[in-house]
């Protein structure tokens, strides 16, 4: 492996507690994140957790899950050079031990392409070395003017899948696909947003497939994220949706501190396994960077 690989970017000493404030081992299986920072002061979240990643367009809730996604499987490979990954908390963590990802509409290739172009090819080429892709666009796209032969997936994939086809019903799909092969992954679920603005969109069907798997997934182990658009989903079903995680991210543009350049931020707007161990002076809103060659990093925090 190269020895330029993505490096993490690590809070200074005097903006992060010490060692002794870190999360204390002995509470269950942790999942890393795969964020340094995020999992040095939260230890990281608890295997089987569902995190809902709602932002702003372009705010980083899908860089985030990307960056996880890969920074877990960099350190599978070699723990030496990738140690930082999983950050420094007391932890015991547990990683996951591959990557999931369900597209509603988008195919594999368009996905890989669009991380090729963002971040150094190491991203890319890790998240195919790890990759299991399901495509259920044929399921969300089947009763609209869209052309089945836009939709197909080609029969090799199919085969190589060894999973039943997939239903008509685009919840039905997503659950049958997480059902054979989430078990320990990092599953990316990319997203609520296609389910919600879907002619005749079952609002009342996609908060129960949420709660299915917020249920489901506490045996799996691994963590599961839901990508979803902030505003999309109408005031009164996304708070239905907060409430049927065990957590909620928020993604969104801020003015700088300092002058009115717009900034990335991320705020921990629901995740009590997690708030609970932040120091409270730390507890406000993190400072994002997204950059080609470290994904997603946290440069700071703010208070609000």
């Amino acid at each position: 492996m190269a020895t330029n690989a993505p490096q993490p970017w690590m809070a200074p000493l005097d903006t992060v507690p010490s060692r002794r404030r870190s999360p204390a081992a002995d509470t269950g299986d942790r999942i890393a994140t795969g964020v340094a920072d995020f999992d040095y002061l939260t230890g990281g979240v608890p295997a089987g957790s569902v995190v809902l990643l709602v932002g702003e367009a372009g705010a980083g809730h899908q860089e985030f899950a990307l960056t996880s996604a890969v920074h877990m499987m960099l350190h599978n490979e070699d723990p030496r050079i990738h140690e930082l990954f999983l950050g420094t908390a007391a932890g015991p963590l547990v990683s996951a031990s591959g990557i999931l990802y369900v597209s509603v509409t988008r195919s594999k290739e368009q996905v890989l392409r669009e991380v090729r172009g963002a971040f150094e090819p190491e991203y890319h080429m890790a998240l195919e070395r790890h990759l299991m892709f399901r495509d259920i666009s044929a399921s969300y796209f089947a009763d609209s003017v869209v052309p089945a032969a836009w939709t197909s997936v080609p029969a090799s994939i199919l085969a190589a899948a060894a999973v039943p086809a997939a239903p008509n019903d685009p919840l039905a799909a997503i659950a049958e696909a997480v059902e054979h092969g989430a078990e320990a992954k990092v599953v990316l679920i990319d997203s609520l947003t296609d389910l919600f603005v879907r002619r005749g969109a079952d609002v009342a069907g996609i908060l129960a497939l949420v709660k299915g798997l917020r249920r489901r997934a506490k045996e799996w182990g691994g963590i599961i994220y839901l990508l979803l658009s902030r505003g999309v989903a109408g005031e009164s079903a996304e708070k239905a949706l907060f409430d049927s995680v065990d957590g909620v991210l928020a993604f969104s543009w801020t003015a700088g501190s300092h002058s009115s350049n717009r900034q990335r931020s991320m705020l921990i707007e629901k995740f009590m396994p997690v708030l609970s161990r932040i120091p409270a002076e730390l507890q406000g809103r993190f400072v994002i960077r997204v950059s080609a060659l470290n994904g997603l990093v946290t440069t700071q925090y703010e208070r609000i």
